[in-house]
């Protein structure tokens, strides 16, 4: 099972990336990528840097429960460096494995925009993007928009300032949260109220994954220990399987 709050389990036939936008700053997986480097782990010989690993494409085959997968959690489907043909092949166990359901989460949207442009998302295929503040983040939305696809969302993690109002036509599903590790930066309680409340407004599914390493009432502290809680409430919305496949006009 995955530690990360949203997902089930991980599948990476991709690992390593490259720093494009703040959110990258403190990245969990070039830290993990060093740490299991060390450790001899297959797929990591290479640290951080890029490497496609067709080996690991049919481990969704070998997988009968109905699994939530987030597709490199260690990596960027989307990053340049990554052909369109292997890309096509990672779609493939999608469509072969439909009794699963992949999220798959870029800071490339423009590429991933490109690639369906000429190609159909399939039905058991989440697609989102990162959205860490307004300059970088916020512009990737209307990409993730005009693509035609079942379900639609957005990570707002970390969340490093005020968003102010964001787009969420056609958005399915918004998951936020703070930085954790060292360095972490802090992320006010205001910053994320303000998103719920237009989810709410917009009847888009809401879920508050931590407050990392800065806590509710400002003070730095594990992230455990910070826990979940938002206004006391645990937010754990996640989509249904009604989401529309329409594309919206921009």
């Amino acid at each position: 099972m995955s530690k990360i709050e949203w997902t089930e389990q991980t599948w990476n036939p991709v690992t390593g990336c490259t720093k494009v936008s703040p959110g990258c700053k403190h990245c969990y997986a070039e830290t993990m990528s060093k740490r299991l480097k060390a450790m001899g782990a297959p797929g990591y010989e290479n640290g951080f840097q890029l490497s496609l690993l067709p080996e690991r494409l049919s481990q969704p085959l070998q997988r009968r429960k109905s699994t939530m997968y987030f597709v490199n959690s260690m990596s960027d489907l989307f990053q340049e460096g990554v052909p369109f043909e292997f890309i096509d092949d990672v779609m493939g166990i999608i469509e072969r494995t439909p009794w699963h359901t992949y999220q798959i989460l870029t800071k490339r949207s423009e590429r991933m925009r490109e690639y369906f442009s000429s190609r159909v998302v399939p039905n058991n295929a989440w697609l989102g993007v990162s959205v860490e503040d307004k300059k970088y983040g916020k512009p990737r939305i209307p990409d993730l928009q005009a693509i035609k696809a079942k379900t639609r969302f957005l990570s707002i993690e970390s969340l490093l300032e005020d968003l102010g109002k964001i787009r969420l036509a056609g958005i399915h599903w918004v998951i936020v949260g703070g930085e954790s590790g060292l360095g972490a930066r802090p992320m006010q309680e205001l910053w994320v109220t303000r998103l719920r409340d237009q989810c709410e407004k917009m009847g888009v599914d809401f879920f508050f994954k931590q407050w990392g390493a800065w806590g509710e009432d400002g003070v730095k502290r594990s992230k455990k220990a910070n826990g979940r809680k938002l206004q006391g409430r645990v937010w754990d919305m996640i989509p249904s399987s009604s989401c529309s496949q329409t594309a919206i006009s921009l």
